[in-house]
């Protein structure tokens, strides 16, 4: 899990006027936060954008702070990416509802389903082929590792 800790903002009033800071990004804006998920899911703001219906320039502007994130942006990324849309508006809670979704499987995902019918079929069986050689594996390592 992701490491945040609450910092104040002037060294005299330590318990006043906290913000939540990760890696030295300020969490105090829902900007902020949307770009902390984006980079907590390690994807790229053209990815990030594509799962959520955006052009790259207006979701730059939300990320950059010049464009405010309304409610249809805010519910697109708690539903796509499962993050915790307390989190996301007030920043209180976890980020994540649950864990995050896997996005190299997800565009694998999105790239299977462009194919053509035919391709499809041949991607899944050789997939099925590959986790069977995996298995097979990995129960052979298994016998070879235990005592006789």
């Amino acid at each position: 899990m992701l490491n945040y800790e609450y910092r104040g903002i002037r060294g005299y009033q330590p318990y006043k006027n906290r913000v939540l800071v990760r890696k030295g990004i300020k969490m105090d804006s829902i900007s902020s936060r949307i770009k902390a998920v984006r980079k907590a899911l390690n994807i790229s703001q053209k990815v990030f954008c594509k799962g959520i219906y955006l052009s790259q320039s207006f979701y730059a502007k939300i990320e950059t702070g010049a464009r405010k994130s309304n409610d249809r942006v805010n519910e697109l990324i708690s539903n796509k990416y499962n993050v915790n849309k307390d989190w996301l508006v007030t920043g209180k809670g976890d980020m994540f509802s649950a864990s995050p979704p896997d996005a190299e499987l997800e565009q694998l995902v999105d790239i299977i389903k462009e194919l053509d019918p035919l391709f499809k079929k041949y991607i899944i069986r050789q997939i099925k082929l590959f986790a069977e050689l995996h298995k097979k594996s990995k129960e052979e390592g298994k016998k070879s590792a235990q005592p006789t």
